[in-house]
This record gives structure tokens, sequence and C-alpha cells, in this order.
């Protein structure tokens, strides 16, 4: 375990420390963060694959005190430094993607040009070994006997983790705190797209049985088609209904009961930032007006601890602080409680 005896938790984050400013190695740290700085299907907004890097910046602020999990810190947080080469393998590849979405939404036909139709390839098969990366560094981390966090990025990098995470812990749950429901099948023609990251989970994570839904609020029908067949594989609390059951007298308490319920035993969290009111997160990739307040999200977190089901395992994506810090603090702050949640 870590020297704690010079360590003034109360005093000013140094940067000479790790994340929260704690003076943890990998080795000391009982829950390890694994930065994935990738973005290159990003549909609208970028900047979210230098997110872990910004919520790292703006983690130096925050204060170590959780009256939910008091000294959780103490069990140690670690995150690693973010891999340049796969931070410059995904700004060429999102070139890539670039040139090709300009050349689909101006009408052009993808089958008829071999430039493009490479383009599709390459980010196919960039955003392959991505995935086989992620799920070889958090197998390992497993294996070692770490919790692990996982900090994209946009939605698309957590794959290789639930995959991991499957084959580790067997069956399990996902809560996904998300604007959109990312049931899309190759969409816009990438196979693994941050639009399609919950449709490949279901498909390719046999240990995956359920996945419920909090703050869906744009989607389209063929993601509605997928819900309906699902035979109740997966579960949506759409935005618009959970604000009409609060406006018509119902709690936050008595909803948040309602989707605990749909979870099994073992639960990992997979939280989209967008799927907070974007006055959190303006400069996330695909902001949604409507969502959730940090605190709601925090109290339903809290509860499904207290419901007696165990959080095996975590990521935050969509994270972008490119034009405004806001963003990062708003990041860090979720990242802080999900981390000490993870170690209650």
């Amino acid at each position: 375990m870590a020297d704690l005896s010079q360590f003034d938790p109360n005093s000013p984050g140094l940067l000479s420390n790790n994340i929260f400013g704690l003076p943890f190695s990998e080795e000391e740290a009982r829950l390890v963060l694994l930065p994935v700085p990738w973005e290159v299907t990003v549909s609208y907004n970028n900047g979210t694959a230098r997110g872990p890097e910004h919520i790292f910046k703006a983690s130096l602020q925050i204060d170590l005190y959780d009256p939910d999990v008091k000294d959780g810190w103490k069990q140690g947080f670690y995150m690693r430094e973010s891999d340049k080469q796969l931070l410059l393998r995904s700004d060429y590849l999102r070139k890539e993607a670039e040139l090709y979405l300009k050349f689909l939404t101006e009408g052009g036909n993808v089958e008829e040009n071999d430039f493009m139709r490479r383009s599709v390839e390459d980010v196919n098969k960039g955003t392959q070994k991505m995935n086989d990366w992620v799920y070889q560094q958090t197998r390992a981390l497993l294996q070692k006997g770490k919790l692990v966090g996982l900090v994209g990025g946009d939605h698309s990098t957590p794959l290789g983790y639930f995959r991991a995470i499957g084959e580790h812990k067997g069956d399990f749950g996902i809560l996904q705190i998300d604007a959109h429901c990312d049931l899309r099948q190759r969409y816009e023609g990438f196979e693994y797209s941050h639009a399609s990251i919950m449709y490949n989970a279901l498909k390719d994570v046999p240990q995956l049985k359920k996945l419920v839904q909090v703050g869906i609020r744009d989607y389209c029908e063929e993601e509605v088609e997928y819900i309906r067949n699902s035979h109740g594989r997966v579960v949506t609390y759409f935005d618009q209904d959970i604000k009409e059951r609060q406006y018509e007298g119902e709690t936050w308490k008595s909803i948040c009961d309602d989707i605990i319920n749909a979870l099994p035993q073992q639960v990992y969290i997979s939280f989209d930032i967008d799927g907070l009111d974007p006055k959190l997160c303006p400069h996330t990739g695909t902001p949604v007006a409507g969502g959730l307040e940090g605190q709601q999200v925090c109290y339903l977190f809290r509860k499904v601890l207290e419901s007696g089901r165990r959080l095996i395992g975590f990521d935050l994506n969509e994270v972008s602080a490119g034009h405004d810090e806001w963003d990062a603090n708003v990041g860090a702050r979720m990242l802080f409680k999900l981390c000490n949640l993870m170690v209650k």
C-alpha cells in the first residue's frame, strides 16, 4: 500500500501526483483507469479523443471527501497515460472518416467510389484493432485483480472491455446512461460506430444478459423496433416518459426502483456524458436537449449498490473540453463518484 503519512487530502492537488492529485502508483491502486483516446466515428462535434487528458487536469480541483463513500480514495485510484500511438491513429483515421462522411451527406454513392470504399474499410479495421487493444489491456488488469474503469473517447471505446469483463465475471447487465440508444447496425457504414456500441455488445458478448437504458431522447425507428423485438433483453427508460411520470407526481426514487428492478445482480455502468442535460456538457460529441441532472444520476448509482447489486466495471465517455474546460470539470466529478462507488 502507498505511504499516506505525508499526504494531506485537504491540500491542493499536486501535478506530480496522479488522477485527483492522489499519490498512488498503478501497483498500489485498487482501481485503475484506462484512457482510450479515440473518436474516429463521431458524427457531430469532435474533441472527445482528448477527453481523458482534460478530465485528468480538471480532477486536480476536486476535493476528496465523498459523503457516500468516506475515504474511498484511500483504496487507491490510478489513471494510466493516454497511449500516444492510439491517439495518432485516431487522428489519422478521423480525417479519413470526415472525408467519407462529407461525401456521404452530399449524396455520393460509396459503391461507385474506390477511395471512399477503402476509407470505410480502413476505419473498420482500425476500430477493430482499437477494440482488440482495449480487450487486451482490460483483461490483463482484471487478471491482476484490479478494478477497472475506462475513460473515453467516443462511446465506441468500451466494446473490448465488455468482452473482457464478461469472460472474467460471467453474466452481467449494463446500466446505460445516454441520450442515444446506440443500437444502430453499422451506422454510416462503420461497423464499430459510436452509435452501434450497444448493438455490437448485445451481438458479440454472450454474458451480457440485460441492457437497461436511461435518459434516451434521440433515436430512430430501427432502434425502437430492436427494443420491441429484444424479448425484454433491452429495457429503455425514455427521457420523455421519465419526465411525464415526474410531472404526474411520481418521485425519482420510485422511477429508480423500477430501473433497478430491471437489472441483474452484476451491473456494469456505461455512462455517455450526453445523458446529462447539455447545460452540463455542451461540447459533448452529440448534445441533445433534455436529459438528467448530475445528482439524479449519482442517486441512481447509489441506489443500485444499496439494492445489493454489485458494480463490476464502468466507462465514462464523450467528454470533450476542446473549447471549454467546463465539460471536463463535470466529467471529472462524475468520474470521482464512479470511482468511489466502485470501491465501496
